[in-house]
């Protein structure tokens, strides 16, 4: 049994429901072989998919980028994450969707003749933030951005990532913050964001970042709650010299990072644009 994977629960892989220990892919997927394919994590809450639409859209935007068949239209999307969550019990979790390019002969370049893209779908259990650690906030480390040049494309191909990732644990913190060129990217798998005067500011939307979904989410929230957005370069000083600092994503939800390279951020513990939010970000989750 899988870790987190309910042996009940049943997968998507290429048209079939299996029991995740069946499923299997050739040793020739492009996804094994080069991390040619992009992928979707959707968070449940009460059985329903939390804003099902904007993660879709950005699968489709994942597949255009890499020139990669759509495998099937917005209704075949829906319908198969309605099936996936239909065959488990679980009422919060994450709805995990992977396409790759497809099996072919082991080469660079896209196959000559058109393969079929593989399809996988599985729901895993994911339990959101707990009041504890909402409370308490987050500590990170900076380091440089060492990755390639298309963070906006969710792809499979996750190293630069994972490798991020592995020196928050390493130097036993919750997250980095990445600088590119001395200015603000983003975390491991997380948007972060800024708070200063009152002001809640984002990296623009580039090639640099990945579009988390919260992003936009964020934006509205603030609006809501009458706090300036501004979506900007913001260089390494003002990371350091923040009111508030904050990270986001499907799984994150929203926390604050109270703690930047052994140093407080702001007061040292959650802030007011950060209750403000998250109270916001609540709302949305309960009006589901």
């Amino acid at each position: 049994m899988i870790p987190g994977v309910p042996g009940e629960s049943q997968v998507y892989l290429n048209g079939e429901f299996l029991r995740l220990d069946e499923a299997k892919i050739s040793v020739l997927d492009r996804g094994f072989i080069f991390g040619d394919g992009i992928y979707e994590v959707v968070p449940v809450y009460q059985g329903n998919a939390f804003r099902m639409a904007e993660h879709l859209n950005r699968l489709d935007r994942s597949l255009a980028a890499l020139r990669i068949a759509q495998p099937f239209d917005r209704a075949g999307w829906i319908d198969l994450i309605q099936q996936l969550l239909a065959r488990t019990d679980m009422e919060t979790g994450i709805v995990y969707l992977q396409v790759t390019r497809g099996v072919a002969k082991r080469d660079h370049q896209f196959p000559s003749v058109p393969v079929a893209p593989t399809v996988f779908g599985m729901v895993s259990a994911w339990s959101p933030p707990t009041a504890g650690q909402r409370a308490k906030g987050l500590a990170a480390i900076s380091i440089p951005d060492e990755r390639w040049l298309h963070c906006e494309i969710k792809s499979v191909s996750l190293l630069g990532n994972v490798l991020a990732k592995q020196q928050a644990v390493d130097a036993q913190v919750d997250e980095v913050v990445q600088f590119r060129d001395g200015y603000l990217t983003e975390g491991s798998s997380t948007n972060i964001w800024v708070v200063s005067d009152g002001k809640l500011l984002a990296p623009p939307k580039n090639n640099l970042i990945l579009e988390g979904i919260r992003y936009g989410l964020m934006g509205e929230l603030a609006a809501e709650a009458g706090i300036p957005f501004e979506s900007r370069r913001i260089s390494q000083q003002e990371v350091e010299q923040a009111d508030e600092l904050m990270l986001s994503s499907a799984t994150k939800e929203v926390l604050a990072i109270v703690s930047l390279d052994g140093k407080p951020v702001g007061s040292g513990k959650p802030g007011p644009v950060f209750e403000q939010l998250r109270a916001g970000y609540d709302a949305r989750i309960a009006a589901l």
